[in-house]
C-alpha cells in the first residue's frame, strides 16, 4: 500500500488554521450571542474535526470507500446530536423542583 507524502508547508499551515480557530472559540466564548454560543461552538468544532480528519488522518488522499466509512461516522454523529438536542429542548418543559425546608 502507497502512502501519499504530506508537505511540511501542508501541516504548518493545517496547524496556523487550527490555532487561529482555538482562537475564534476563546473569543465567541467571550461575546454574549446568547443561544447562538452553542451553536458557534458546535460548529467551529466540526470545522476543528473536519481538518483533523482530512489532513492528520489522511482521509482526504484515501480511497473513496474511506470517505463512505467517515460520511457514515459524520451521519451517526448528526443524528447523536439531534437526539440529545432534542432531550435539551424538552428540558424547557419540565416543571421545576420545588426545595421543601423543614
Amino acid at each position: 500500500m502507497s502512502e501519499h507524502i504530506v508537505a511540511k508547508k501542508t501541516y504548518v499551515f493545517v496547524w496556523m488554521s487550527l490555532l487561529i480557530l482555538l482562537g475564534l472559540t476563546v473569543a465567541v466564548s467571550y461575546i454574549r450571542l446568547g443561544w447562538l454560543n452553542a451553536v458557534a461552538a458546535v460548529g467551529i468544532a466540526v470545522t476543528k474535526a473536519v481538518v483533523i480528519i482530512m489532513f492528520f488522518m489522511h482521509v482526504r488522499y484515501n480511497r473513496h470507500l474511506v470517505w463512505i466509512f467517515v460520511c457514515a461516522g459524520f451521519f451517526w454523529l448528526s443524528i447523536l446530536f439531534a437526539l440529545s438536542f432534542g432531550d435539551y429542548l424538552i428540558c424547557i418543559y419540565m416543571p421545576r423542583l420545588i426545595v421543601w425546608n423543614p
